[in-house]
């Protein structure tokens, strides 16, 4: 019984770190007095949690405020430096990794191109380790001050997987469009990235960390329900139910590009037919655009052939628009905007954002033509209720919506530091709040 106390004062504690950590982070800074009504705790509790997180270098003065007839108050907000954050994003052209501060901050970046060698998973893995090694060393950093290292990745991820026969456990990704096939990946980032052994590694859907980064700093903030589309190589999209702060929100992966658009279409890379990402992905708009008589190098990369599709379609005021390109675009559109609706009649989200590489260099030509569409395949009223818009955080959402991984983590453990043997398990109460950018210091 004395044990189970024990553990009861412990979750009590940690819960009421966690509730001031979360409000310093996303509405701070704030005084000791204005903590305690948006946290629902006694004077004294504020006073002890913030003596204590105070004293291990996660909160620091941020200034003072005039008081009513009193003293000045100080303002307090979560220190920047007080751990550092490390977001990778395995995608289908780069493996970019970034470290991060708690505030967000961009540190130090590095890249990996993908043309020459695909999705060799042992040369994905040295990626990762030697970018990983890369940033600390190029910003200075200590890794035993690591909060942890979130991954986006292609595919579904399967979590708690049963013990294999060597021994492996962790997460395990199936990502049939790049040719893995339950490759374990925390298992082998484990054995190969440099980093104590009680940093958490955080592995999820790409998209879903778009997401996450969309719905806390981006142009999902304030949604109830939104869905985000990452338009790249391939496709995806997730779905966020919940207001902000909530913690039965809810997130999900969804393998949005393998929906049919077409019946009896054209074959997908996944080895199915009509697939969205048969028509969407800049992979098949590269071989379309190339099957359609489009000028590309053989050894073009989606990159440059969606940039030179784009152009042909749009060359200016002194070109003229290739109408082959233009009936592409516009199928492409069509094409969107129908798998758009289905969220839409699906999942009655409030907002739809579109991201992804190759979704930002398509949404603002294809915006208007994606919305009409959408309007035309969904239902009058759900649609009605349904803004469609370009994510607002550029190429590094996934990168940023990684780093809120061990940071969503972080905060829910109310600043405790992950301890030896820890996984990376996303947390079953993950804080999903919003800032008014991603990277500016917390205040």
């Amino acid at each position: 019984m004395a044990e189970r106390n024990r553990r009861t004062v412990r979750d009590l504690r940690r819960g009421n770190r966690a509730r001031v950590l979360q409000r310093l982070y996303f509405d701070g800074p704030l005084s000791r007095q204005e903590l305690g009504p948006v946290t629902g705790l006694s004077s004294g509790s504020i006073s002890n949690v913030v003596a204590e997180l105070s004293a291990e270098g996660l909160l620091e003065e941020a200034g003072v405020v005039d008081s009513d007839g009193g003293r000045p108050r100080t303002l307090l907000r979560v220190a920047p430096d007080g751990g550092l954050l490390v977001g990778i994003d395995i995608g289908e052209t780069r493996v970019r990794v970034e470290l991060f501060d708690l505030s967000l901050t961009e540190l130090a970046r590095t890249e990996r191109l993908l043309a020459q060698h695909g999705y060799d998973v042992e040369r994905i893995v040295a990626h990762v380790r030697t970018g990983v090694a890369d940033v600390l060393r190029d910003a200075g950093a200590d890794p035993r001050r690591l909060l942890g290292i979130g991954i986006g990745v292609p595919g579904i991820i399967e979590r708690d997987s049963p013990e294999g026969p060597d021994g492996t456990r962790g997460a395990v990704v199936h990502g049939q469009t790049i040719g893995w096939r339950a490759v374990p990946f925390e298992q082998l980032l484990r054995e190969a990235v440099d980093v104590p052994p009680e940093v958490p590694l955080f592995i999820d859907n790409g998209a879903k960390t778009l997401g996450q980064a969309e719905m806390w700093f981006g142009g999902g903030r304030g949604a109830g329900a939104a869905a985000i589309a990452l338009i790249g190589s391939g496709v995806g999209a997730c779905v966020d139910h919940g207001d902000i702060l909530d913690e039965d929100r809810t997130s999900l992966a969804l393998e949005w590009g393998h929906t049919t658009v077409q019946l009896r279409g054209r074959r997908c890379r996944c080895g199915s037919i009509g697939c969205l990402e048969a028509y969407a992905g800049a992979e098949a708009l590269r071989e379309r655009w190339r099957d359609a008589g489009g000028p590309l190098p053989e050894d073009a990369d989606d990159e440059t052939a969606l940039a030179a599709l784009l152009a042909a379609a749009y060359p200016g005021r002194r070109g003229t628009p290739d109408p082959v390109a233009l009936a592409l675009l516009d199928e492409t559109a069509e094409c969107l905007g129908a798998a758009l609706a289905d969220l839409v009649n699906l999942f009655l989200p409030e907002r739809i954002l579109i991201g992804g590489w190759a979704g930002l260099l398509l949404g603002p030509r294809l915006l208007p033509e994606i919305r009409r569409y959408a309007n035309e395949y969904a239902l009058s009223h759900a649609a009605a209720r349904t803004t469609i818009e370009m994510g607002r955080l550029g190429p590094d959402a996934v990168t940023v919506g990684a780093a809120t991984l061990p940071l969503a983590d972080f905060l829910t453990r109310g600043g405790s530091r992950p301890a030896p043997g820890a996984t990376g398990a996303p947390p079953r109460t993950a804080v999903h709040a919003v800032r008014e950018r991603h990277r500016t210091p917390v205040n």
